[in-house]
């Protein structure tokens, strides 16, 4: 009988420093393919239909709902960053790595898919099965390379409690897709000219 031989994989940590641009935006693709393609079989295994789950409501409230929670929390994320020590919100410069040089519609194209991907998991899969709280400390847990720090961590908690909040109130998954779009696109861009200037 023959002996099947396995390849050995090995899996490391890998440091933001060991990363390439590429290797990294390779990644984020992967993960949010993957983030879409669980969000969709979760909401098609809770017998929902995926086209009402995305369906654009009748009014455009959802729009306020989604600006006034941006720019609340950009506000506070600007507060934070003032009183804060920048160490205590570090990502490991993944944030940096990420967007310090690229163009502009490549940020706008990055901020509209992690929008999407992620909103349609945590908020229409996620949270429809076990709510804004518990859904909260999961996404929390997912943005992983936060968690060496507790205020960052706990403002991913919080900021993911908001979207689930405005998702309930306005009715629509538009309302947190639209907030986590303009944070991502903002943020995004404030360290693309900061580094740029």
């Amino acid at each position: 009988m023959k002996k099947w031989k396995f390849p050995k994989f090995k899996i490391q940590k890998a440091e933001p420093q060991q990363l390439t641009e590429r290797l990294l935006l390779i990644n984020l693709y992967f993960t949010q393919g993957l983030t879409l393609i669980i969000g969709v079989v979760w909401i098609l295994l809770q017998k929902r239909n995926l086209l009402d789950v995305l369906a654009l409501p009748d009014n455009l409230h959802f729009i306020w709902w989604g600006l006034g929670l941006a720019g609340t929390m950009l506000v506070m994320d600007l507060i934070l960053s003032y009183v804060i020590p920048q160490e205590s919100m570090d990502d490991g410069g993944i944030n940096e790595m990420l967007f310090k040089n690229r163009p502009i519609w490549h940020i706008v194209c990055i901020a509209a898919v992690v929008a999407i991907c992620e909103e349609l998991l945590f908020r229409g899969a996620i949270q429809h099965a076990i709510g804004p709280y518990w859904t909260s400390i999961l996404f929390a847990v997912i943005h992983i390379r936060y968690l060496r720090h507790w205020i960052p961590t706990g403002w991913v908690f919080v900021s993911s409690y908001g979207l689930g909040w405005i998702y309930l109130q306005s009715g629509t998954l538009w309302a947190p897709i639209l907030c986590h779009f303009i944070i991502d696109l903002v943020s995004g861009l404030a360290i693309r000219f900061r580094r740029g200037s």
